[in-house]
């Protein structure tokens, strides 16, 4: 199948899933909650509107006219091994994306965590557009692949690299986020801050897990700006992260800030567990710069208001990101390109 046939084969899967029913979108929702009690119905909406943004038309073409497609004589259908992370819903959604795009065939290891939407997804294709989904066979073990793309933790990356090391491969390990503020910010800047912070209870590696200020008397104004994502504390799993470093903190005689749904402590690590956010002071933007430069292969993206510090996002985007919006800044089609 040419270029061109697979762009049209993923925009008939496009517009089948946007006018997919309401029922059978809650449906879906359901199951995934059932399977896995972190993807609740709003999270796992916020996830499939994703993927219905990244099928759209005018996102695919814009993307894709960046890149040279190998002429049908140089090019050879290939098998990718998929293995799919598992923190948010169908996150592994843009490598297979990826993958339907450059021609080749996927074999995908799903997460335990996350077995309902990629297959859910395939089947819909099977449906508008068979070709695509003919591509993708869903494996436990994945040997005698051509070229592997894994995707976990700082761990399983040891594990990958091992194995799939003397194949073409791309493997990406832990990451996060962080935000830098300049002292101007707004109360909507607190509620696009809160959607970057708790989208997903924290678990992606674009969720901000650590803000700098520039102006200590922000603080106070930052845990009141969270107030709009209160609800997280309803959910269980939530509760019992927040509770227990809540407790630690407590018993530790760690200073930290509460509002009730998020802890606020000072650190110098980059990484925050689960309802906890990092912060950190600073005075010297280049400083600041160097120190994120020096950790640059462990920061997923930044966001500041309006997009102010260089190399950032506004706030408020970093759970909505376009299809060149690579994880790890790997470029993962032109990777698939390249294959012969």
């Amino acid at each position: 199948m040419d270029p061109s046939r697979r762009l049209t084969a993923l925009f008939d899967l496009h517009d089948h899933l946007q006018n997919l029913p309401e029922a059978s979108r809650r449906a879906l929702f359901d199951r995934m909650q059932h399977q896995n009690s972190w993807f609740t119905p709003e999270q796992s909406r916020h996830a499939f509107e994703g993927m219905i943004r990244y099928l759209s038309p005018e996102k695919l073409k814009r993307w894709v006219q960046h890149y040279t497609f190998p002429a049908s004589g140089c090019f050879s259908v290939k098998n990718i091994g998929l293995i799919l992370a598992g923190n948010i819903p169908g996150v592994g959604f843009h490598d297979l994306l990826c993958v339907w795009l450059s021609g080749h065939r996927a074999w995908a290891k799903l997460a335990s965590s996350d077995q309902v939407l990629i297959p859910w997804l395939v089947q819909q294709a099977e449906e508008v557009a068979p070709e695509l989904a003919q591509a993708v066979t869903f494996a436990e073990q994945l040997k005698g692949m051509d070229a592997y793309i894994a995707t976990g933790s700082d761990n399983s990356a040891r594990y990958f690299s091992y194995y799939f090391g003397k194949y073409p491969h791309i493997i990406r390990k832990n990451r996060t986020s962080i935000a830098i503020l300049s002292g101007e910010e707004r109360p909507e800047d607190w509620r696009l801050l809160s959607e970057d912070i708790f989208r997903y209870f924290g678990l992606g590696c674009r969720n901000v897990s650590k803000v700098f200020f520039r102006d200590p008397d922000q603080i106070q104004a930052f845990m009141q700006g969270m107030d709009p994502a209160n609800q997280v504390i309803n959910h269980h799993k939530y509760l019992n992260n927040y509770e227990y470093n809540k407790s630690k903190y407590l018993v530790n005689r760690t200073p930290h800030f509460d509002n009730g749904h998020l802890l606020l402590v000072e650190s110098d690590a980059w990484v925050s567990p689960i309802a906890v956010v990092y912060y950190e002071t600073y005075t010297d933007e280049a400083e600041l710069r160097s120190r994120i430069a020096a950790v640059e292969d462990k920061i997923q993206c930044i966001v500041s208001r309006n997009g102010w510090w260089q190399g950032s996002i506004p706030l408020g985007t970093a759970q909505t990101p376009d299809p060149d919006d690579y994880a790890d800044g790997v470029d993962t089609f032109q990777f698939l390109l390249e294959l012969r």
